[in-house]
């Protein structure tokens, strides 16, 4: 069964609702799954303003913060992250940013990792944030899997992002198309690390 960590930030849900599909999706495929939320960092008082992101908020207290260890426990993981600026956001970069020890200890290399985002607009910076997450992987050691076109009818009806799965906020939430296509990622990652995870067992053997 490999093990395979979901982690996360949202501020009024998108990214929230794919990556539950993603979890599902590992979850179908036979995987262990952690679903993680990163830590929120924006005062209270500036979240009490936007009734959508203290509402969300709430509804999601009961989803554990996100560690290093986390990350050291999968065998893969998919990250995920609104754009900000074309950019992943402040909450999920603190805690990429504290892996140094889990790095350089070699617990990160060798593993499938994936990301999802959403952006307000069609051009609002999906690829660019995806891409710059990916920074962060290639840095690890680990083994960036894109969504490509491995389906394309299932790509193309979700945007035809090949980079990672990516909604559209000013559409509304995550529609059918694209929650089907985050679970699809979900039980690829899943199969690939149970792949790999197997390799090795067979080579300590």
């Amino acid at each position: 069964m490999p093990r395979i960590a979901v982690i996360y930030y949202s501020s009024t849900g998108s990214v929230h609702a794919l990556a539950e599909a993603y979890a599902g999706g590992a979850r179908e495929a036979g995987a262990d799954v952690r679903l993680r939320r990163a830590a929120e960092l924006v005062p209270a008082t500036v979240i009490e303003r936007n009734s959508a992101w203290r509402d969300h908020l709430a509804a999601t207290a009961h989803i554990p913060e996100a560690t290093v260890e986390d990350l050291v426990w999968a065998d893969g993981f998919a990250l995920g992250t609104p754009t900000r600026f074309g950019q992943p956001a402040a909450q999920l970069k603190q805690l990429l940013d504290s892996t140094s020890a889990a790095w350089q200890a070699g617990h990160l290399a060798d593993k499938p990792a994936t990301g999802f985002t959403s952006a307000f607009e069609r051009h609002g910076g999906h690829e660019s944030t995806l891409l710059a997450l990916y920074h962060t992987f290639c840095h690890w050691g680990s083994i960036v899997v894109p969504t490509g076109y491995v389906d394309y009818d299932a790509a193309h009806a979700a945007g035809g992002n090949p980079y990672g799965v990516s909604s559209i906020g000013g559409d509304g939430p995550p529609d059918e198309h694209v929650l089907a296509w985050a679970r699809h990622q979900g039980r690829r990652l899943a199969a690939l690390a149970d792949t790999l995870v197997g390799a090795r067992a067979d080579r300590a053997a």
